[in-house]
Formats: C-alpha cells, sequence, structure tokens
C-alpha cells in the first residue's frame, strides 16, 4: 500500500493498529522526496539521518505503549524555524551559513508530540513574497504547474504536502502566507488568532532569540485534511512557556456549532480595492451554495462588516511600517526618499507602503488605535454570524515573476494588471485584527489549478473555522493529488 497522501489521522491509525511502521512511512516519504522533489524544490534542507533515528525511536516508544499525537508521522518544517544543527537563512544569501543551536518552541513541541520531521521547506529571502524562490535554495514550483508558483512565504511547505512529502508541516502568516501557499497548492492552512501560538525561534538569523510577541505574524498548521488542521493546532497552541505559559494555560472554546445548517456565514467575493478573478469568484459562490443547500443562514452583505477600504490601508500601514524596520539602511533610506516624493493626491497601497516606511511612532499609534475600532467592529459582526467566507488571492497560482523590482511587479487579473502586492488586501482582512482563518481547497479551475477560499471567525474561536471547514470536506471533497 501507498501511504504518501494519506492524512496524518489515519496515518496515526494505521501505526497504532501496527498495519505499518513509522520506519516504513518515513523510507516511503523520503524515497518520494528523492524521486520527485528534483521537480518541485520544495524539501530545501533536508534532515534524514535524524528522521530515519526518529522514526525508530517512534516505533520502539509505541512497543512500549506510549501514544503521543503525532508519534511517527513524518512532518516537515518552514526553513525559518531554527532547528539545531541544520541551517536557518530565511532565503538570505548573508546568513547562508547560521547554524542556531537550539530548536524553536515549535520544533521543540513537534518533536514531543513524536513527529518525524523530514526537514526544511523553501522560502523567499526574509519571507517577503508572494512566491518562494531565493539565492541559496533555488524556486520552489507549483506542484500543479511548474511554470507557477507555489506561493509564499510558506510555498516549500505546501508543495511538500500536495507532493506527498508527509502529512504535515508548520508554516507561518502575516500576509497569507500560510493560506496563500494553501490556496495555490490545493491543501488545508490555518491562521490562527494571533497570539495563540508562540513563535520564539522563527526568527531571522541576526535577531536575538527572545520570547517576543509580534504584532501580525502568527505561526500555524498545514495539513491535506481539515481535521489534521486541528490535531497539529492542538499540538502549536499554548502561550511561551519562558513568559505567559508561566502562569496560563490554553483551552480553546469548541466550535459555536457542530452542524452544517446551523452555521450563519456572511459571504464576501469582491474587494473594493482589486477586482476578483472569474476562477476565484467562481469557487466562493460554490461553496455558498453548497452551504446554503446544507441549511446554513447565508447572507452577501452587513451593515456590520468593517470598511474593508479603511481595514487595507490600516493594514498596509501596520505590516509594511513593521516589515522595513529590518532593512539595510541604504534600502530603507531609499523608500524614505520615494515617499517624501508622493504626491499628496496618491492614496494608492503602493504609495501608503512607500509612506509607512518613514511613518513616525505616533503614526503607528494611531494605525493601532484605528485597528482596536476595526476589532470591535468585528466583534459586533461576530455577534451575528459566525464564520465570514471570502477569497484568499484575487487568483490562482501565477506565473513565477522574479523581477527584482517587486513595485513594479503586476498580478493579471483576468487580463486587466494590478500593483502585485494589492492582492494581499484579502490576506489582510483576518490579519489586521488579529482573525483566526483556515484556508480550504474547493477544487479545480478549467485550467486545472487549484483554488480555494477561506473562512474567517472570531477571535480564539479557532475551532469554529475549523468545523466549518470539517463540514465542508464532507461536502465537496477536499484535496486531490495533482496529475
Amino acid at each position: 500500500m501507498e501511504w504518501s497522501f494519506l492524512s496524518a489521522e489515519e496515518l496515526s491509525t494505521a501505526l497504532r493498529s501496527g498495519e505499518v511502521s513509522s520506519v516504513e512511512l518515513t523510507e516511503e516519504a523520503i524515497a518520494r522526496i528523492e524521486r520527485d522533489d528534483k521537480a518541485i524544490n520544495s524539501i530545501c534542507v533536508p534532515d534524514f539521518d535524524r528522521a530515519r533515528a526518529a522514526a525508530r525511536s517512534a516505533d520502539q516508544a509505541r512497543a512500549r505503549g506510549e501514544d503521543r499525537p503525532l508519534l511517527g508521522l513524518p512532518v516537515t518544517v518552514k526553513e525559518s524555524y531554527n532547528m539545531a544543527g541544520l541551517p536557518t537563512t530565511w532565503g538570505a544569501p548573508q546568513h547562508r551559513d547560521f547554524v542556531p543551536a537550539e530548536d524553536a518552541v515549535q520544533v521543540s513541541r513537534l518533536n514531543a508530540a513524536g513527529a518525524v520531521v523530514l526537514g526544511k521547506t523553501n522560502v523567499p529571502v526574509g519571507l517577503q513574497d508572494i512566491q518562494s524562490f531565493n539565492e541559496i535554495y533555488g524556486t520552489t514550483n507549483n506542484p500543479w504547474d511548474h511554470g507557477r508558483t507555489a506561493g509564499g512565504s510558506s510555498g516549500g511547505s505546501a508543495a511538500a504536502l500536495a507532493s506527498g512529502f508527509g502529512a504535515l508541516s508548520i508554516g507561518s502568516d502575516i500576509g497569507g502566507s500560510l493560506r496563500t501557499p494553501a490556496h495555490f497548492c490545493g491543501v488545508y492552512a490555518h491562521k490562527p488568532t494571533v497570539g495563540l501560538v508562540a513563535t520564539r525561534g522563527m526568527v531571522p538569523p541576526s535577531v536575538p532569540v527572545l520570547p517576543v510577541e509580534l504584532d501580525l505574524a502568527v505561526a500555524g498548521p498545514m495539513a491535506r485534511t481539515a481535521r489534521d488542521l486541528t490535531l497539529l493546532l492542538d499540538v502549536m497552541a499554548g502561550p511561551d512557556p519562558l513568559t505567559f505559559g508561566v502562569a496560563h494555560t490554553v483551552t480553546l472554546p469548541p466550535a459555536r456549532h457542530e452542524r452544517l445548517r446551523d452555521f450563519r456565514v456572511l459571504v464576501l467575493d469582491e474587494h473594493p480595492i482589486i477586482p476578483t478573478s472569474a476562477a476565484v469568484r467562481a469557487s466562493v459562490n460554490r461553496v455558498a451554495d453548497v452551504l446554503a443547500d446544507g441549511g446554513a443562514h447565508v447572507e452577501r452583505h452587513s451593515p456590520l462588516l468593517p470598511d474593508l477600504t479603511e481595514a487595507a490601508a490600516v493594514y498596509t500601514h501596520l505590516h509594511f511600517s513593521g516589515a522595513v524596520a529590518s532593512y539595510p539602511a541604504e534600502a530603507y533610506e531609499e523608500l524614505v526618499r520615494l515617499a517624501a516624493g508622493l504626491s499628496a493626491d496618491d492614496q494608492s497601497l503602493d504609495a501608503a507602503r512607500m509612506r509607512a516606511a518613514s511613518s513616525s511612532h505616533r503614526d503607528w499609534v494611531m494605525a493601532n488605535n484605528r485597528r482596536e475600532l476595526h476589532r470591535h467592529g468585528w466583534r459586533q459582526l461576530f455577534a451575528e454570524f459566525d464564520v465570514v467566507l471570502c477569497p484568499i488571492t484575487p487568483t490562482p497560482a501565477f506565473p513565477h515573476d522574479h523581477n527584482d523590482d517587486v513595485f513594479g511587479r503586476r498580478i493579471d487579473i483576468d487580463g486587466v494588471e494590478y500593483p502585485y502586492f494589492d492582492q494581499l488586501v484579502w490576506a489582510g482582512v483576518a490579519t489586521m485584527p488579529g482573525l483566526p482563518a483556515t484556508a480550504v481547497p474547493t477544487g479545480l479551475t478549467p485550467e486545472g489549478l487549484p483554488v480555494g477560499v477561506q473562512l474567517i471567525g472570531p477571535m480564539f474561536e479557532d475551532r469554529t473555522p475549523l468545523r466549518l471547514a470539517e463540514l465542508l470536506e464532507q461536502k465537496i471533497g477536499g484535496f486531490q493529488a495533482p496529475q
């Protein structure tokens, strides 16, 4: 039997029954990577020797009667997480030789849960692109069409899952970096509520490894089924043991509903900033029809929805002002110079990104105050709805675009070009207020490309969109292996 595309849940059942061993699963995964990953380039740092040793240890532990959540399951880890003895570069050539001495907290949690880590997955430089390519490890290709991107920044993880290279992966998300690769590759991902999952040890090599609370970014799970997302989230969730973990534990509330017909869903398929392609709109509307046919209460409009145009502006300010803080001085000064030359009439998001580079602390505090107003607006909306269904990006996976002038790049939406980074506005709907969002594959376009949607839920009610994702998987199917 071939095991590579079964769910983590199914593999765990087979491991418990003795139908297969962790060594067998690990050897099959390694053989598949060695055979198929030359064309995909998702596993940038293999760790096969330690994986084989971990698989033997897992089988021995099971023979002793142990049973941990991920015991013996082959998994992968995004390159940006520190793993003792392996390089952590974030795709930056100047960090090519950096090797951390300690594991990131999430790698430690994988190990404690019994996972077998096959290796690390590819990323863009600094995790700051919607594609995954860099000078050190090259380009990760979409398993469905090698001429297209697998997404970023967790593109290597999504491509690995779609290719059968391990049952689970962990990634991170600030601009859709979990959700967009999942959407492009036809797998599942979950962006947790901000602050739910500890992120220590997922830092650039030049940054001290400290238990800081990130402003927008989160760590999260990726999988080939919705139930597997919950399995991995339960391993990952919880505060850093060096800070809030001293006093706090996490108990997520149950999903608001168990049955499809009890969910109240607000459906959005258009954004005021950027159009939605016909393929993505069709995907959203297909899911909306399934929800309605299943008896769910579905609405298309609500006066409670926070203003999406202002939300995009606030998200752009918070995101980009934080991103440029780590830029080299000469790059930062160039952005400041460009911002100074902008016309006051230029209210585009590209202009907002430039202005964010030179914004003051007062500007940031004012933007943060606007964020809190949006958060309150979402609380009011989620008193009337359980989940918001909307796109992840305006298009399916697009062709590779490695133009060094990132602000000169364009995204083609049904034959019309738009600024490349404007496609982030859908990711920002959940990221800016810190809401949980689950990426759900919904099928293939007529051209044979995966397409998905996101389900956004109330803060710290992560199990609500995850449960709806499970119910939708039962209705519309889920992951399909690339042909």
